[in-house]
């Protein structure tokens, strides 16, 4: 096992369903010897894939982390043929405060990977994953939303896959998943230099999906509903979940993301748009309110882009550099 100075109360080895938590030390005044406890749950039974499920690494988004608590709390391990290893609070901090990083370390976990073994708490934890959980698993989905400041339609996010084996993998993923929109990208392989969780994976050999849920702050019932569903249709897909039943398939759009919209000002901002709205090159999306300058024209945020909404910003309130929208459009995979 990699050096690490996080502990398990889990034994990842055991059949059965376990739960309890991931120590990661920290020393603070209130508790010399005291240790942070991120929720870890594992269901093994016999053989199969090992599948790691991640949510919370963001704390402001909660679609998959309840999601993944109703999963682990349903499933047993006869349900199950392999293993299932799930974080619902993967950067605990940040979760237990709401907050997208944590209010600890200021550490956002999806930009810290690989991590450090030695560092602050949220480096600790991306350390283990990617070097502890990540080499024991085959596949990985990490839940995610627009957090407070953003929301997406129910949206898979996958890689066109370094190989034609694990191009058909994530392909695969895709189609049971079956959420209404799917994000394609390029980059991974094992050479991959990002930060991200899904990069982790990428180094690990693991085949990995991302998912956006909602966001905004709130649940969305539809989508929360959509998550629970696509969670046990890619279990089942795997034979994982051999006893469930899938329904039929509803279809996903795939998406190339073309890029986000920025303010440049301060102010208030009204859309002109909702999610999958057309939208042409050069396009008004909205306009920027100056309610402290009544008499001030409002300044319009106009897309250079072509395409649909992805995303869209819940936050009136913008400063500069605020992205109020993020503009996709149909992809066409050789």
């Amino acid at each position: 096992m990699a050096a690490t100075l996080i502990t398990s109360e889990v034994d990842l080895d055991a059949n059965g369903k376990q739960a309890g938590y991931l120590r990661v030390p920290h020393s603070v005044d209130r508790s010399a010897y005291g240790w942070i406890g991120l929720p870890i749950v594992s269901i093994k039974n016999g053989a199969g894939p090992t599948m790691l499920m991640l949510a919370g690494v963001h704390g402001d988004e909660y679609e998959g982390q309840i999601a993944l608590t109703k999963l682990s709390r349903e499933l047993e391990p006869q349900d199950i043929d392999g293993q299932l290893i799930i974080l619902t609070m993967a950067n605990y901090p940040a979760a237990r405060a709401s907050r997208r990083v944590s209010p600890i370390d200021e550490g956002n976990l999806n930009r810290s990977f690989p991590g450090n073994a030695m560092g602050a708490p949220t480096q600790m934890i991306a350390h283990y994953i990617e070097e502890v959980l990540l080499p024991r698993s085959d596949y990985m989905v990490d839940l995610h939303s627009g957090g407070t400041s953003l929301f997406y339609p129910a949206t898979l996010l996958r890689g066109m896959g370094a190989t034609e084996e694990e191009r058909a993998k994530l392909q695969l993923l895709e189609h049971a998943f079956d959420l209404p929109f799917a994000w394609v990208f390029g980059g991974g392989g094992r050479q991959s230099t990002g930060r991200t969780a899904l990069a982790a994976a990428n180094r690990n050999g693991v085949v990995s999906v991302m998912a956006e849920l909602g966001g905004g702050g709130g649940i969305d019932r539809t989508i929360l509903a959509d998550a629970e569903r696509g969670l046990r249709r890619v279990l089942h897909k795997l034979k994982m979940l051999p006893g469930y039943q899938p329904d039929g398939t509803r279809g996903t759009r795939a998406l190339s993301v073309q890029g986000s919209v920025y303010c440049y000002d301060d102010g208030v901002f009204e859309p002109f748009k909702d999610i999958a709205d057309p939208v042409s090159p050069h396009e008004a999306l909205g306009q920027i309110h100056f309610p402290d300058q009544p008499q001030r024209e409002p300044a319009h945020v106009v897309s250079p882009f072509g395409g649909i909404v992805l995303a869209k910003r819940t936050l009136s309130h913008v400063q500069r550099g605020d992205a109020v929208y993020q503009i996709a459009d149909d992809i066409q995979e050789n």
